[in-house]
């Protein structure tokens, strides 16, 4: 396999800061000031003491197994309301890079990264608008590469390690991912984004068949029916009857030999 490093070469459009430890690559990003302006900035810690996911989530890291980066990006041709093309992206670029080390790897949405019902990457992605376009964004990444053992109360870590029980090289992951992403921010910038919202699509963890979900009013079944371009997910049930959900505001229901109230939201 061969992989992207030159991608990580500084250059007058990007620039990498590697750091031992930070609280967080997101607040890192926030309060960075580059001499030169750059694109892209890549920051990646060896430890973050303040790592956080989607809705004030935490996020458990072992120093130094796992492969932990923030991204700033300034993609003032995307308008606020086509906003979730830049979480697909992002997601499709871990996605695809970790699918050629496992089988099986998914994109819950709407951008975690599943191998099959166990998470293997987290991220977290702010936007500061201007009018109607985006200024900034910031994208922050946790992907499980070399950690054993976890010991938070997250229902269901999994490290690629565990998945292929063989010890993985970061670097090559980073690089990787890069420079997908890159190829797809390109298509953005040039209004190419079919193929980015088709292979979201078909990269969609549980994207076939119907399965239990739970919203406010219940438990029920449905498959999925589309994801829009504002990222609300549209269930269909087995009458065809449509439901549409902002983040947070349905969650699967995984069946088991017990119970069906053991939810993990989405």
């Amino acid at each position: 396999m061969t992989h992207s490093l030159y991608i990580l070469d500084d250059s007058p459009w990007f620039e990498w800061i590697r750091l031992h430890s930070t609280d967080s690559t997101i607040d890192f990003l926030k309060h960075y000031r580059p001499v030169s302006p750059k694109d892209m900035i890549l920051v990646t810690a060896d430890f973050q003491t303040a790592g956080r996911g989607q809705a004030g989530n935490s996020w458990e890291s072992e120093a130094g197994k796992n492969l932990l980066f923030g991204l700033l990006f300034h993609p003032r041709e995307v308008e606020a309301n086509r906003q979730f093309i830049l979480s697909q992206a992002v997601a499709l670029s871990i996605c695809e890079t970790l699918s050629d080390y496992a089988e099986d790897i998914r994109i819950k949405w709407p951008n975690d990264i599943y191998w099959k019902d166990r998470k293997i990457c987290g991220m977290l992605i702010e936007n500061t608008l201007v009018g109607r376009c985006i200024e900034n964004c910031i994208i922050g990444a946790g992907i499980n590469i070399n950690q054993q053992t976890f010991c938070s109360d997250a229902p269901n870590p999994v490290s690629l390690r565990q998945i292929t029980e063989k010890e993985q090289e970061p670097i090559f992951i980073l690089a990787d991912t890069i420079k997908r992403f890159k190829d797809y921010y390109r298509k953005i910038q040039q209004g190419q984004t079919e193929d980015i919202v088709r292979n979201y699509r078909e990269r969609l963890y549980r994207h076939n068949g119907f399965h239990l979900y739970q919203d406010a009013d219940g438990v029920f079944e449905a498959e999925i029916h589309d994801v829009e371009p504002t990222g609300h997910l549209v269930l269909a049930d087995r009458d065809g009857v449509t439901r549409r959900y902002a983040f947070k505001e349905v969650s699967h229901l995984i069946p088991s030999d017990t119970a069906l109230s053991a939810p993990f939201v989405l």
